[in-house]
C-alpha cells in the first residue's frame, strides 16, 4: 500500500495530448487504415523482433538488466532513424547531454535530426514534445520521471502508473511513436506495476550476459506482430552489430565426444537455431539434491528429471544436476526436451552421444512428440555439418526433401536412449 497525495489540477486542457472533446464510437468498416504504415528502425533485427519497423502511435517499453545495452541498442537506433524519419527526441533523466554526445561520438552517431532533454517531469516532456511534433520519442527511463500532480518520489509505484499513462495518451493522441526503458527487479520483471505492461503496445526484454559478447532482444508482448521471433547482437567497443547470420554462434565445438553435451536443433521465431545443452550430474553431498538449470525453464528440468527416474528407470533422486545452455542465450522451445534428457542421462551414464542434432517434446509418459518446421530444422543441421539427426517419427517423413542428413526416428525416450548413446 502507498500513500498518494492528490494535488489540485491545473485543468485538463492545459496539458498536452489530452483533449476536451469526449470520442465517439466509429463503424470499424468506416475506419481509415492511413497512417499505420511501419518505419523502419535501420536496425534489421530490431526490425525483425517489432514486427516489421514501428507503428506510429505505439507504445514500446524495454526492459533489461542494468549495463545490458539498452541505452546503447536505443542511442543507435535513434541516430538511424533521425535519418530516416526525422526528427527524433530523445530524453534523458538519468544522463547529461554532454554524456550523452561522447556515447554518441563513440557510437558513430552524428545527430543530425536528432534532439537530445535532458528533463525528469512529466509536463516538461510533455510540453516539448507538443512544441517540437517529433515522429519518435524515447524515454530513458521511466523510473526518473515524475509528475507533479502527485507527491510521492520519483520510481515510485504511483509515479510510474500516472508517467506512463501520460504518455500512453500522448502516444494516441499525437501519433508519435515512443520507446520508454524501463528497469527490472533482481528476478528479471520489469519495475512497477504490472499495469505498465498492460498500457504498452509492445514489450522488448534485452537478454543476455555482461561477460558475454551477444545480447537477445525478445518480445514479451507484440500488438503488431509476433512475440516469437527474437533479434542478436554483438557487443563491440564501437557499441552493438546485428548479427542476422546465426550459423554455429551457440555451438562450440570442442570436445564434442565429452559425456553430458547434446546439440539441440531448435526454432525462435521463423530460424531455426543450433544450441548445445550441457549436463554435469554428481552425487549429492548434503542430502538434499541440487537441480541448476541456465539458459532451460528450471521447472522443465525438473520434469524432465522425474521421467527419467519414473520411465526409465536412472537413479537421479540422489543426484546433483546441473544444465545449462553456453553463449547467455535462453531457450523456450518445447523441441529442446530431447536434447536435454539425452544430455542429462549421457552426464549419468558418462558416456558420450552420437554426433546428432536432437528435437522432439517429451510427454510425460516417455513418448517423444512431434514438432513444427521439423524440415528446416534438419536443412539446418546438415548446413552446420550434422548429418544425423534424432527426431519424431512425425518430423522424419520429411526425410525426403532434406538430402544429407539421415534420421533415426524414435516414438519413446528409451528408444532414443538406446540409439543415442554411443
Amino acid at each position: 500500500m502507498v500513500e498518494e497525495r492528490q494535488r489540485a489540477s491545473t485543468g485538463m486542457g492545459a496539458r498536452p495530448g489530452r483533449s476536451q472533446i469526449a470520442a465517439e464510437p466509429k463503424w470499424l468498416d468506416a475506419v481509415s487504415e492511413d497512417g499505420a504504415e511501419r518505419m523502419p528502425t535501420g536496425i534489421g533485427e530490431f526490425d525483425r523482433v517489432l514486427g516489421g519497423g514501428l507503428v506510429p502511435g505505439s507504445f514500446v517499453l524495454i526492459g533489461g538488466d542494468p549495463g545490458i545495452g539498452k541505452s546503447t541498442l536505443l542511442l543507435q537506433a535513434a541516430g538511424k532513424l533521425s535519418a530516416l524519419h526525422p526528427p527524433v527526441l530523445y530524453v534523458s533523466a538519468e544522463e547529461s547531454p554532454a554524456q550523452i554526445k561522447m556515447r554518441a561520438s563513440r557510437l558513430g552517431v552524428d545527430g543530425k535530426g536528432l534532439a537530445v532533454l535532458a528533463e525528469t517531469r512529466i509536463e516538461d516532456i510533455e510540453e516539448a514534445v507538443a512544441k517540437m511534433k517529433p515522429a519518435i520519442v524515447i524515454i530513458d527511463s521511466i523510473q526518473t520521471v515524475w509528475s507533479e500532480a502527485l507527491g510521492t518520489a520519483p520510481g515510485s509505484v504511483g509515479q510510474v502508473r500516472e508517467c506512463a499513462g501520460s504518455l500512453m495518451r500522448l502516444a494516441k493522441s499525437t501519433g508519435v511513436a515512443l520507446f520508454v526503458v524501463c528497469h527490472v527487479t533482481k528476478d528479471g520483471t520489469l519495475a512497477g506495476p504490472k499495469v505498465l505492461e498492460h498500457l504498452a503496445d509492445c514489450v522488448l526484454s534485452f537478454e543476455g550476459d555482461r561477460h558475454h559478447l551477444y545480447r537477445i532482444l525478445r518480445a514479451v508482448k507484440n500488438r503488431f506482430g509476433s512475440t516469437s521471433e527474437i533479434g542478436v547482437f554483438e557487443m563491440e567497443g564501437a557499441g552493438l552489430r546485428e548479427v542476422s547470420e546465426l550459423g554455429a554462434l551457440f555451438l562450440s565445438g570442442a570436445g564434442d565426444d565429452a559425456p553430458g553435451k547434446a546439440v539441440a536443433a531448435c526454432m525462435e521465431g521463423s530460424r531455426p537455431l543450433l544450441v548445445e545443452v550441457q549436463a554435469l550430474t554428481g552425487p549429492a553431498a548434503y542430502g538434499f539434491p541440487q537441480r541448476r538449470s541456465q539458459g532451460i525453464d528450471s521447472t522443465r528440468l525438473m520434469i524432465l528429471l522425474a521421467i527419467l527416474e519414473k520411465r526409465m528407470g536412472f537413479r537421479v533422486s540422489t543426484q546433483d544436476v546441473f544444465l545449462n545452455v553456453p553463449g547467455g542465450l535462453t531457450v523456450e522451445d518445447p523441441a529442446a526436451d530431447l536434447a536435454c534428457a539425452l544430455a542429462v542421462a549421457s552426464a549419468l551414464k558418462d558416456r558420450p552421444l552420437r554426433k546428432a542434432a536432437f528435437f522432439g517434446e517429451i510427454g510425460l509418459s516417455g513418448e517423444v512428440r512431434a514438432v513444427p518446421h521439423s524440415e528446416r530444422r534438419m536443412e539446418e543441421a546438415v548446413r552446420l555439418g550434422f548429418n544425423l539427426c534424432m527426431c519424431p517419427p512425425v518430423a522424419g517423413q520429411a526425410r525426403s526433401r532434406t538430402p544429407g542428413a539421415e534420421t533415426v526416428m524414435v516414438k519413446d525416450l528409451s528408444e532414443a536412449l538406446e540409439r543415442a548413446l554411443s
